[in-house]
């Protein structure tokens, strides 16, 4: 399985650990052994390896050769072995770690990867940009930590920015229980430089003053869905003569034991006629999909949406992949971290842990598509049982030892 990722040279990837200096230790400097970026390196490796729970961080650590925890920083014993940290160690580091240090210095170091595979044309899917819409796109989506519940405290709840292509989480923060998602929009989005890149988000965030501030203030264009959160809004343009509009882009897929199409129609604001007033909205989308199951009777959906792209921005093409990329982040990142990471399953809810366990996992996951990596279940499992195999996604360099000893 790894033959079939991009070649891997740790020298020309930025190292994790000068990311991961960067957040402030959070343990007493009385009786500290393991460096802090060591740790996480370790806890890094570990999730790129298939590693769900800290006890499985733990045993990766002990699998781990020698020479391997040389690599990653881990100080020697003076009895001149090297031991790698204890689960109790890593859950103590988690549990207490400034989380929002932590998705930063993560999401830095993702960005940076980005950056690099987005400006050699290559998104890590072996795709070019010219296969994908001129501008490239951001997708703003929540997730709950299902088994980060307990009786006298809900479950946590993340927020996130991703890229579309290739899924990497670019910055991550974490919605209160006395809150809703709406109110971390912006800051969420206030770090990334969005000039000349198109955000896209359901309609829980349609609302005018955040696609004002993403327009005047940050330089972006939008692709924001209409549900009935604007009902005035939803009714205007679900009333549009939309029977009379031509379909303009079509497209059908086949695979996993379903097929699917999808059609859009566009029409300009200036030609709807239904006095659609909206922040910086040039077009209204009219979008329909049909699957079909196997054994199963076919669904239909319509959705409505907004942006800010003129016709000659973005052609239907180009529209029907941002609607796409963003329904695509629900396979391509949260469904990998439930069914293959099991976040749902993971029952750590304790100080910090929750966050920082699904910060490694978006690490795990960014590192893994840059890479190539097409069925990230596959790739951990080919790298499980050759821990040095983890390292080089994160440009640590290693050499492993060949004579045996």
């Amino acid at each position: 399985m790894l033959a079939n990722l991009s070649p891997i040279d740790p020298h020309t990837i930025p190292d994790l650990r000068t990311y991961l200096r960067a957040i402030p230790d959070p343990r007493f400097l009385r009786g500290l052994w393991h460096p802090l970026d060591a740790i996480l390196a370790i806890c890094a490796c570990a999730a790129a390896s298939g590693a769900k729970t800290i006890e499985e961080i733990a045993e990766w650590g002990q699998r781990a050769p020698l020479r391997l925890l040389t690599a990653l920083g881990v100080r020697p014993h003076p009895l001149h072995y090297r031991r790698s940290p204890a689960a109790c160690t890593i859950d103590r580091v988690l549990c207490r770690i400034n989380a929002h240090a932590l998705d930063a210095a993560i999401c830095a170091y993702l960005a940076d990867r980005h950056h690099a595979t987005t400006a050699t044309g290559d998104d890590g899917d072996g795709a070019t940009d010219n296969a994908r819409p001129a501008l490239p796109a951001i997708a703003v989506d929540g997730k709950a930590l299902k088994g980060s519940a307990r009786l006298d405290q809900p479950r946590r709840h993340l927020l996130s920015a991703l890229a579309h292509h290739p899924p990497l989480t670019l910055a991550q923060s974490e919605v209160g229980a006395k809150t809703n998602e709406t109110r971390h929009f912006l800051p969420l989005l206030q770090g990334l430089d969005l000039a000349g890149r198109v955000v896209t988000f359901d309609a829980l965030h349609t609302v005018k003053e955040h696609l004002k501030r993403l327009v005047k203030g940050k330089g972006a264009h939008y692709v924001a869905m209409v549900k009935g959160n604007q009902p005035t809004l939803h009714a205007q343009i679900s009333g549009l003569p939309w029977g009379r509009t031509p379909i303009a882009h079509t497209r059908s897929e086949k695979g996993h034991g379903r097929r699917e199409s999808r059609s859009i129609k566009v029409m300009g604001i200036a030609d709807s006629l239904g006095g659609i007033c909206f922040s910086h909205a040039r077009l209204v989308l009219r979008v329909h999909r049909r699957q079909q199951e196997t054994g199963k009777k076919q669904t239909r959906e319509t959705v409505f949406a907004v942006t800010s792209l003129d016709a000659h921005q973005a052609t239907p093409a180009d529209l029907a992949a941002y609607v796409r990329g963003h329904w695509a982040i629900e396979n391509s990142s949260h469904h990998i971290r439930d069914v293959t990471f099991g976040e749902d399953a993971c029952t750590v809810h304790t100080g910090s842990a929750p966050r920082a366990m699904a910060a490694l996992r978006n690490l795990a996951i960014g590192v893994l598509k840059s890479a190539g990596a097409d069925n990230i279940a596959k790739t951990t499992r080919a790298i499980r049982d050759l821990p040095e195999h983890a390292l080089p996604f994160y440009g640590i360099g290693y050499e492993p030892d060949l004579s045996g000893t």
